[in-house]
């Protein structure tokens, strides 16, 4: 697995990218998985991070709480989908962001066309349909990206 941040990308973009990585694999050293194995396939911190957040007492959590875990929970998402689905970082205009950027993970998906989302909004979806299930938010993910078929959900089984 390798960083994805094309080298044409703008230097606040690479910077992004680079910390929303080094985050990912910071919460991976916490929950145990060493930097080679997270290097090498990031789905290997997918039990440990399942079963800490399953853990926690989102009821008990103060608004810091709330961000730390929406940053952690973005960084990873994006990490897997950069590292796993060949996807970037971009950086995108927008006067209604506080910012006045926001930053998307675009990927070509299988049926040849880009697409994108915001990471941010894929965690933010999770966070409104608990329990926080990290292979959902994965799935959702790659889902909009198609970067992996989707099984129309009408075809029957067959034996």
């Amino acid at each position: 697995m390798q960083d994805q941040t094309p080298d044409r990308a703008t230097p606040d973009v690479a910077e992004w990218a680079e910390g929303a990585h080094h985050n990912a694999a910071d919460l991976a050293a916490m929950l145990g998985v060493t930097p080679e194995q997270f290097a090498k396939d990031p789905l290997t911190l997918l039990p440990g991070l399942q079963n800490y957040v399953s853990r926690l007492p989102l009821d008990q959590f103060e608004q810091s709480d709330w961000i730390t875990l929406h940053s952690d929970l973005t960084s990873y998402l994006a990490d897997v989908l950069v590292r796993r689905r060949n996807a970037t970082w971009q950086k995108v205009d927008d006067s209604s962001s506080p910012t006045g950027s926001r930053f998307f993970i675009v990927a070509t998906g299988i049926d040849g066309a880009v697409h994108q989302i915001e990471p941010y909004d894929v965690v933010m979806e999770e966070f409104r349909n608990p329990p926080i299930e990290i292979a959902r938010m994965i799935a959702n993910a790659e889902a909009v990206l198609h970067v992996t078929p989707v099984t129309d959900q009408t075809d029957e089984v067959t034996e």
